[in-house]
């Protein structure tokens, strides 16, 4: 595939929000690639592939563990929540801003997704409602299991952890925080109707149902400041069993609460064409990013007018940075994109990882 991006393209003109400076609008999306080690620690190979990747201007890292109980989910997920995870995110920034790029991280906590299984142990949600599906841990591919319902005092201890883990990520030298409140993990289910059937403050409502949300965003806002902090959201997403009856007035309760806080940006995972979008947009009050999926993202042409006539601020990128580092010079060439070998996207090691070829080393 091919496409040019001429120099007054609407994605190449400079992006400034918060403590972001760019020079274009197509930033990298957060990707699981399961290249860290067992106990979280990222590795030399995700120094090389962020360091690779660092022209995408605003370089959103993978979804990372908030705590050690945060995302037992699948094998070889980064943490952020100790000294040595910390200490190799700081390399992970030296490397990215050597390259003159800025780097956030995305935090998260996987909630009923976990698995025994899995480090992080036993599953916790907003209700005890198990997701369909399967989990791929040291023992095979095994159902999910039914989560413990959250206890209304333990919640302060996972706002807590989201605020800890945005500390860590500012004092390694990251440039700030995406709250990952979407996809189907924790946050995502204390927002669904569906997953989230609780009789306390933290349910019922939609502002109730809000209220993690929001006091997540206050608290790392008021740790590290609301212009190094976003938020990913996907409304209406069924990612890992989600199927939200109120998807629209959920996710309107959470920006008003929010709106009056300057945030970096919202990033919403959403296809441009889905009625939601049109109901949410305008009650999004700071720059807004939109991912909408691999199928429309190649479409470039489509996502050169979305941030033209104002439905976005910047386009976020994934399966294409995958496998093009250089992703914004070759658009800039009309070069041939690389396609992604899927087969590798989670497999260990650094095929399909760090050994895709830039233009420069291609024509070498």
């Amino acid at each position: 595939m091919t496409y040019r991006l001429n120099s007054d393209s609407p994605l190449l003109q400079p992006f400034e929000s918060g403590v972001i400076r760019t020079p274009h609008r197509v930033f990298m999306a957060p990707l699981t690639r399961l290249r860290a080690e067992s106990d979280g620690t990222p590795t030399d190979l995700q120094t090389e592939y962020y360091r690779q990747r660092a022209g995408a201007g605003l370089v959103i890292a993978e979804a990372t563990q908030s705590s050690a109980t945060a995302g037992g989910a699948y094998m070889n997920t980064p943490g952020i929540h100790n000294d040595a995870q910390q200490a190799k995110w700081s390399e992970i920034a030296d490397a990215v801003h050597g390259e003159n790029g800025q780097i956030f991280v995305q935090i998260w906590h996987v909630g009923r997704v976990a698995h025994p299984d899995l480090p992080g142990g036993d599953p916790v949600a907003p209700s005890a409602i198990a997701a369909d599906g399967k989990a791929h841990g040291p023992n095979g591919s095994v159902p999910l299991v039914t989560p413990r319902a959250l206890e209304t005092d333990e919640i302060a201890g996972i706002v807590d952890a989201f605020r800890s883990s945005a500390r860590r990520a500012v004092d390694a030298g990251l440039d700030g925080v995406e709250i990952h409140a979407a996809n189907g993990y924790l946050l995502h289910q204390f927002l669904g109707d569906d997953t989230n059937q609780r009789t306390d403050q933290y349910g019922g409502s939609p502002e109730n149902r809000a209220r993690i949300v929001v006091e997540i965003v206050k608290a790392v806002v008021d740790e590290i400041g609301a212009d190094r902090t976003g938020i990913r959201l996907s409304p209406g997403h069924k990612a890992n069993g989600m199927n939200e009856a109120d998807t629209v007035p959920v996710h309107e309760a959470l920006l008003s609460a929010i709106a009056d806080i300057p945030l970096a940006y919202v990033h919403l995972l959403i296809e441009p064409q889905d009625p939601v979008l049109a109901a949410l947009r305008p009650h999004i009050t700071v720059p807004f990013l939109i991912n909408t999926g691999f199928a429309i993202e190649s479409d470039f042409a489509q996502l050169e007018k979305l941030v033209a006539d104002g439905t976005a601020d910047a386009v976020v990128v994934g399966r294409w940075y995958i496998a093009n580092p250089d992703l914004v010079e070759r658009l800039k060439e009309g070069a041939e994109l690389a396609e992604p070998n899927q087969a590798t996207f989670y497999a260990p090691g650094p095929e399909g990882y760090i050994d895709y070829p830039t233009l420069a080393t291609q024509n070498a």
